[in-house]
């Protein structure tokens, strides 16, 4: 079996099949009772150990965000850091794709919260 999704020669996805047992797992490509999208999203990313937090601007129509890469978390885990470090800056903000994002320039707030915790940080771009 593969982890892949397999595709036919149109670009659309098998959806059902009567071989492999039934419906199929939209994420991965493999029957849904065999799915494991779960567990591949529960996995800690691989990092160097160092959290950085930057300030951006680009694709954003000029809006400022401080952005935190490199936390050595689970989805869960980061969903709540996240909530926690927009609370602290009493903020909006964002968790997507592993990053941190939060609105503003909170460069300095985020990193005494990360330190406090215990996270080894650096001050990433300019």
């Amino acid at each position: 079996m593969s982890t892949m999704k397999q595709r036919n020669q149109a670009g659309s996805t098998l959806v059902y099949s009567t071989e492999a047992g039934g419906r199929m797992c939209p994420g991965c490509g493999e029957p849904v009772a065999g799915c494991r999208c779960r567990e591949l999203a529960a996995r800690v990313p691989a990092t160097d150990g160092i959290v950085r937090v930057s300030h951006e601007t680009k694709g954003r129509k000029g809006k400022g965000v401080t952005v935190v890469k490199g936390v050595a978390l689970n989805a869960e885990g980061l969903a709540a850091l996240g909530k926690q470090l927009k609370t602290a800056c009493g903020t909006g903000g964002t968790v997507k794709d592993g990053v941190i994002e939060i609105q503003g320039d909170h460069r300095e707030t985020v990193i005494a919260a990360l330190v406090k915790q215990g996270h080894t940080v650096k001050r990433a771009g300019g």
